[in-house]
């Protein structure tokens, strides 16, 4: 297994608002970096509500996860992080429109404030072929 860093870059992913790469690969092993509600093609919040940001994540996720040539049910360690933890049977319902068991392992972490006012954050690891 190689430790050579690779950067992952996909356009269909918000670009990193920050000193950071969207993911990096390392071997088989893939860390992606937090994801919040943005729409990568305008870099602006999606509108809606709880339920349109919780997806928007997944699908950012998602596209990540496809550039570093996997899917979201490589996931094997999920983070969550929520300004309100009231929204986390949101979270269990979407989760399962877009995971297939085995589900990864996951936290859900309740924070004071999220970059851009965002309402929740997701990050991961993957593991891919």
């Amino acid at each position: 297994m190689s430790n050579t860093k690779t950067v992952i870059h996909t356009d269909a992913a918000p670009q990193a608002i920050g000193t950071y790469s969207q993911a990096v690969k390392v071997g088989n092993t893939v860390y992606l970096s937090g994801q919040i509600p943005l729409l990568p093609d305008t870099m602006e919040m999606v509108q809606g509500g709880i339920v349109a940001d919780i997806e928007q994540v997944f699908k950012n996720l998602s596209a990540v996860c496809e550039a570093a040539g996997g899917s979201l049910n490589q996931i094997v360690k999920l983070n969550i992080f929520l300004t309100d933890l009231n929204h986390f049977p949101a979270v269990n319902e979407i989760m399962a429109k877009y995971f297939q068991q085995p589900y990864p392992a996951r936290a859900a972490i309740g924070v004071a404030s999220l970059p851009k006012g965002a309402a929740v954050e997701m990050d991961a690891v993957l593991v891919v072929d």
